[in-house]
């Protein structure tokens, strides 16, 4: 969740990820292992240097959270809504959904992967 939130911080910034490694003074390699979540706990010390660069609180980056964040950029609309209210009525779990979740970052990264012939993206 932590990788998610930086990313999404990241883009929102309009920053590369060499651009923010090179300010927070890691490698780009470890920052994008964070935010992949392949390293799911990085220091305080580099998330501190982290929210410094992004202008937010450490806080920020490791509420459980992200309604406040997503509600400002991407609010649900009524197809979302009623997309997600059909898969309650239809007995999908909260497990299952971020099952679902999970499958389709893996399918994303594959793709991207390929497109990339194994290379790691900059965005």
């Amino acid at each position: 969740m932590i990788g998610q939130k930086i990313r999404s911080y990241r883009r929102k910034k309009g920053l590369s990820l060499s651009e923010l490694s090179k300010q927070v003074d890691i490698s780009k390699s470890y920052l994008s292992y964070i935010e992949r979540n392949v390293k799911q706990n990085p220091s305080i010390e580099v998330l501190k240097k982290i929210a410094v660069v992004m202008d937010i609180t450490v806080e920020e980056l490791i509420e459980e959270s992200m309604t406040g964040f997503y509600e400002e950029d991407q609010p649900l609309d009524e197809e979302w809504v009623g997309l997600i209210q059909e898969a309650i009525r239809e007995g999908v779990s909260k497990e299952q959904f971020k099952d679902f979740q999970e499958y389709i970052r893996y399918k994303n990264w594959a793709k991207q992967k390929r497109e990339n012939g194994g290379m790691e993206s900059e965005q």
